[in-house]
């Protein structure tokens, strides 16, 4: 059976949902929240509706075996991103039981070819595991970055 990547509509709301508290809990080990289900959820209906997200999941018959996402957004124009537009790769994720097929790779691809159109900056962060596949679709390591950690 064929990997088939469709794009997610607001119609799509509740299996988005579900398939983000999935990578929430196996891959951030985050238990779901109300709070946290519903701060996606409108997360979801603010930029799926003005396109600055789209969301994607790969089909096996109709079962849902991968997803994955990308935030769209500008920064100021840079040497390395004149436009200062950027595309965030995230929530890419793939069931165990459908791991090392070539799926995650696939909705990658099709999420890079979705940001090629609308971005010059194309950057993601990644799980140990994960980082083999994406230098292979010619991801560089970012150096230089820190983030503000709470109190």
């Amino acid at each position: 059976m064929e990997l088939v990547i469709k794009k997610m509509s607001l119609e799509d709301l509740d299996m988005l949902v579900e398939l983000r508290m999935e990578v929430l809990k196996h891959v951030f080990h985050q238990e779901e929240t109300e709070e946290l289900k519903n701060a996606n959820k409108e997360y979801y209906k603010t930029h799926l509706k003005d396109d600055t997200h789209i969301a994607a999941v790969g089909f096996l018959g109709d079962k849902a075996v991968c997803c994955g996402g990308v935030c769209f957004y500008e920064e100021m124009p840079s040497p390395d991103n004149p436009s200062g537009k950027c595309a965030y790769l995230m929530n890419v994720y793939c069931k165990k039981e459908y791991r090392h097929r070539g799926y995650g790779r696939a909705i990658c691809q099709w999420l890079i070819t979705q940001s090629q159109e609308r971005a010059d900056k194309i950057y993601l962060e990644s799980s140990k595991a994960a980082k083999k596949m994406y230098y292979n679709l010619y991801f560089e390591d970012m150096h230089d970055y820190l983030q503000l950690k709470e109190k």
